[in-house]
């Protein structure tokens, strides 16, 4: 392998992995990257230490042994919790840090469901995969980024620009505000080297890097705008011995139903899966299309089970951008719901790239033929001036 191409894959790689944590971050869960804040992984994961994360729906159901990064409900206030599994009952998972003396479950965790579980840490020899460092470095930009963020909002006045979504926001407009200067200082290059010299001779970007660079940007909004409302989310159920009007209280042994909502605050219509997360919450399999600045609902069936107590219900919603006819959606979506996320983004990073391309035009080979007459140019000239050199010599 030739030196030029290991110098691309590295640029590719590191690339990759600040795409993904920024994705990471404006998500709210790993995406390829994840790291630990605490102790309770030691010495398997140290504290500040990155991780490879294997999302779940890759990985299937985990097995007593995995560890496994889950959405916990009482641990660290509901956060994020890398914790390893240690056993299986018929209410789910049990977890626990290598370095606590007790089970998440004897701390008042509920058992973990499959709905939770967002990623795994994947292992090599029975090891995870481990990155020293990565989260401290992660978390103090994190911080830097946040004053950044509140001193702009403040100064400003602008709420929208606070949180994950006014991240997005900020790197969108920079990135647009980039591509654009980016895009008049090439061309302005070009037509200065065309004039000149005949030739171009700028090393900035091409056009190909402008545009992929900004179509891999759409691809991460277009990805959060699916994620981030999606999700598993949770119905905190409590199964008693009478009948209640709270929602959420019901009868041991019986049913109520609720209605989820999906809201669309944005302006692309989207269409909407609910599955099922766990055994206590049911409803029928259907597709829901909301269009824009809308809210649609989906009935939900809760049933308590015969023994009282307190029993978390949970439903994932697949979400994705209406860019695709709704049959296409159901075919992809009866594969994996992967699949139609993976071929929506395709579209639309694809559709920008194409558009860009189109809108910036195309480069000509045209610079190579300038380079080419340049340069026999200047060797003429160089000949010339050998030949009125040795003529100099010989009258002398």
């Amino acid at each position: 392998m030739s030196k030029g191409a290991v110098e691309l894959a590295v640029q590719g790689g590191i690339a990759v992995a600040l795409i993904a944590l920024v994705a990471g971050q404006l998500l709210g869960q790993p995406v390829l990257l994840g790291f630990v804040e605490t102790g309770s992984m030691e010495p398997t994961i140290d504290t500040g230490d990155g991780f490879v994360a294997v999302p779940a729906a890759l990985t299937g159901s985990p097995e007593p042994g995995d560890v496994v990064v889950f959405e916990a409900q009482e641990i660290e206030g509901g956060e994020l919790t890398t914790h390893r599994i240690v056993g299986e009952t018929d209410h789910g998972y049990t977890t626990q840090g290598d370095a606590n003396p007790f089970t998440d479950q004897d701390n008042g965790e509920p058992p973990v469901q499959d709905g939770q579980i967002v990623a795994s840490v994947w292992e090599l020899g029975g090891e995870p995969v481990t990155i020293p460092s990565l989260g401290t470095a992660i978390m103090a930009a994190g911080s830097a980024l946040d004053r950044a963020q509140t001193w702009l909002g403040t100064t400003l006045g602008v709420r929208s620009l606070l949180g994950s979504s006014g991240l997005a926001l900020l790197i969108l407009a920079l990135s647009i505000t980039l591509y654009a200067v980016e895009t008049v200082r090439e061309r302005s290059q070009q037509t200065f080297d065309s004039r000149v010299t005949g030739s171009d001779s700028s090393t900035g970007l091409t056009q190909r890097q402008l545009c992929a660079g900004f179509a891999v940007l759409v691809v991460v909004g277009a990805a959060a705008a699916m994620v981030v409302p999606g999700g598993t989310h949770t119905y905190d159920v409590v199964s008693a011995d009478f009948d209640s009007e709270q929602p959420l209280v019901v009868e041991r042994g019986t049913s109520d139903e609720l209605a989820y909502q999906v809201p669309n605050t944005g302006y692309v219509p989207v269409v909407s899966y609910v599955e099922s997360g766990s055994e206590h919450a049911t409803l029928d399999a259907s597709r829901e299309t909301v269009a824009p600045q809308s809210t649609s609902e989906v009935a939900v069936t809760i049933t308590a089970p015969e023994e009282t107590g307190y029993y978390p219900a949970y439903v994932t919603e697949y979400r994705y951008l209406h860019l695709l006819p709704a049959p296409v959606l159901d075919a992809l979506y009866d594969i994996h719901p992967w699949v139609p996320f993976g071929a929506i983004l395709a579209v639309g990073g694809g559709g920008t790239y194409g558009l860009g391309r189109l809108l910036l035009g195309s480069e000509t080979p045209q610079q190579g033929s300038n380079h080419g007459r340049l340069r026999r140019s200047r060797g003429s000239q160089r000949s010339r001036r050998s030949r009125i050199h040795a003529f100099v010599r010989r009258l002398y």
